[in-house]
């Protein structure tokens, strides 16, 4: 937080040729973000690379208030994806106007890139030797451009610390809402999910492309079972009596779940499992192995491999992340 008033502040870089949508996701996400007093938690600005209004892919220009200097004064910068600069229009080489606003970025921004807003970072060279994502329609090309890159288009997200990558235009809301929860915790995402009418999480590592998200309507669905599974997380959840419960064999159970949430059930259940922990964990003061048995681990130590291996700290410390705003 560097700002006189104390709120984060970030810089969306609005380029020619830019995605409406896209564009506004951060603005909307982080602008929605609010304390328990109701103050907004982040100041957020769209800017270009000269101040000027660059041209978007609706057939209308947007005129921005900033210019390069948003750049300079942010604390996260945000690359949403242009219609200008991807594919076969950008071979590793920035342009000259864009490498100099880029370059006022102060050493330990954090950046964020949405969709193939990735082609920029790897231009810039801020990718080399890193994992990140894109599109899935432009990975191949990606990855014969930036070959020091390591691109992974099976997933919706990577967090990689300082630099995270998102593919598409809904996973670029689920990478958002998911700095919401990495800064002040999942209530604070959970109400801005609320109230932008939209999922409030989903795994970074889910599927990009799900074989089957609306199921045809000849066949039966594993929602209702997900459903039920939800309120349940303290039991055990077998994945036998989970296709007993979607009145499925194993295998078409099996099948069927994976084409329509994009990974196995067991990885689901402990995803929401890790979910349910961190959000008792950040709202409570219960005993670790209190939340482990609530979460559905069984154990204190069941549940601090997880959180571990998930979070990378373990559950006291990332309790003490969030405690200073309760």
């Amino acid at each position: 937080m560097t700002s006189s008033d104390s709120r984060h502040r970030v810089a969306v870089l609005a380029l020619d040729g830019a995605y409406v949508f896209e564009t506004g996701i951060a603005p909307r996400v982080f602008g929605a973000a609010e304390d328990a007093e109701g103050r907004p938690l982040y100041d957020v600005v769209v800017c270009t690379v000269d101040g000027r209004p660059v041209r978007t892919d609706a057939g209308f220009e947007m005129a921005v208030e900033h210019g390069p200097e948003a750049l300079a004064r942010a604390d996260t910068v945000v690359i949403p994806p242009t219609s200008r600069l991807c594919g076969g229009t950008l071979d590793g080489v920035l342009p000259d106007g864009l490498a100099a606003a880029l370059a006022r970025v102060r050493p330990g921004t954090r950046w964020v890139s949405l969709c193939t807003g990735s082609y920029v970072l790897a231009a810039a060279g801020l990718l080399d030797g890193r994992p990140a994502t894109t599109h899935w329609k432009e990975a191949d090309h990606f990855r014969r451009t930036f070959p020091r890159v390591a691109v992974d288009e099976d997933v919706l997200f990577v967090d990689d610390g300082d630099i995270l990558t998102a593919a598409g235009v809904g996973a670029g809301v689920d990478l958002c809402l998911h700095l919401l929860r990495r800064d002040h915790g999942s209530a604070v995402a959970h109400h801005v999910a609320r109230f932008c009418v939209v999922p409030p999480w989903r795994e970074g590592g889910q599927a990009q492309y799900i074989e089957r998200p609306v199921p045809e309507p000849t066949l039966a669905t594993t929602a209702a079972t997900r459903a039920w599974a939800l309120e349940r997380l303290q039991e055990p959840l077998p994945l036998g009596e989970l296709a007993a419960h979607a009145r499925m064999s194993l295998r078409t159970f099996t099948r069927r779940f994976q084409e329509e949430v994009g990974m196995p059930p067991g990885r689901w259940l402990t995803a929401q499992r890790i979910e349910l922990a961190r959000q008792l964990l950040e709202s409570s003061d219960l005993p670790v192995d209190v939340v482990a048995h609530r979460a559905g681990f069984g154990t204190g130590n069941s549940l601090r491999q997880h959180v571990r291996s998930i979070l990378g700290v373990s559950p006291n410390a990332y309790r003490k992340t969030f405690a200073a705003s309760r």
